[in-house]
């Protein structure tokens, strides 16, 4: 019996969590689209690193707030799979500013990426989804779109959104057969935190019941998990591995 593998496509996938998706699944058997946008270089290592294992990884550049460069993106994606069975949201910027510094720029940019792009990878893929009647939809938050972050105003408002059109899409899809679900990570030892200080970082230890940062692998299974068979009648849910650090 001939197995076609699955294809996952991961948004934002050249570093931290994204990276961390992209080589779980690949060591799950799935054919893994590496989008990127500005680190090609790493995209490009992962693309090599896991081909070298005797997977397969495409390394795609896109700009997801971009509707044109998304809808070019999903058509390479159908060209060398024929689809996308799994898509992953992950992209993202992270700015830390006073709400009274944020310029409207910062505040559009911070949307554009995060609400905007996550829209338009949906919008492209979903056809190939409905015409299957099947497909997993799995959305990148944060728990500061739950709680809230001071001074990430904007990032805070960009997350929480995330999980707003989380729960709706997954109740409007739900009579496809596809499945929209979110993971809303707590604090992860990524590059996006090298900003903090020691005493910073600290405090946010203290306060996780773990006493220690995520790793982004642990999200990764997080992501698998909610892609797999055994998730099959999870849909519109938001799976925070926090640590504890919200119950």
């Amino acid at each position: 019996m001939i197995v076609i593998n699955k294809t996952v496509l991961i948004t934002g996938a050249s570093r931290g969590i994204g990276s961390a998706i992209a080589k779980v699944f690949s060591e799950n058997n799935y054919n893994v689209i590496i989008n990127y946008l500005n680190s090609e270089k790493n995209a490009l290592e992962l693309e090599e690193e896991i081909n070298e294992m005797g997977y397969s990884a495409t390394a795609i550049k896109a700009d997801v707030s971009d509707s044109k460069q998304v809808e070019e993106m999903i058509e390479k994606c159908v060209l060398k799979y024929g689809g996308v069975d799994v898509l992953v949201n992950n992209a993202g910027i992270s700015e830390q500013k006073l709400f009274t510094d944020i310029t409207e720029e910062q505040w559009d940019n911070m949307l554009n990426v995060h609400v905007k792009g996550t829209y338009n990878c949906c919008q492209s893929v979903l056809p190939y989804m409905l015409e299957k009647k099947q497909g997993k939809i799995i959305n990148i938050s944060s728990i500061w779109g739950i709680t809230g972050a001071s001074c990430e105003v904007h990032y805070s408002t960009a997350k929480a959104a995330i999980i707003g059109f989380t729960k709706a899409l997954a109740k409007e899809l739900g009579p496809s057969g596809i499945q929209v679900n979110c993971v809303a990570p707590g604090i992860i030892d990524t590059d996006m935190n090298t900003f903090l200080d020691t005493d910073e970082t600290q405090t946010l230890i203290d306060a996780t019941p773990l006493m220690r940062f995520g790793k982004p692998e642990e999200i990764a299974y997080a992501v698998l998990y909610l892609a797999s068979k055994q998730a099959n009648f999870i849909t519109g849910q938001v799976l925070s591995p926090n640590g504890g650090f919200v119950i």
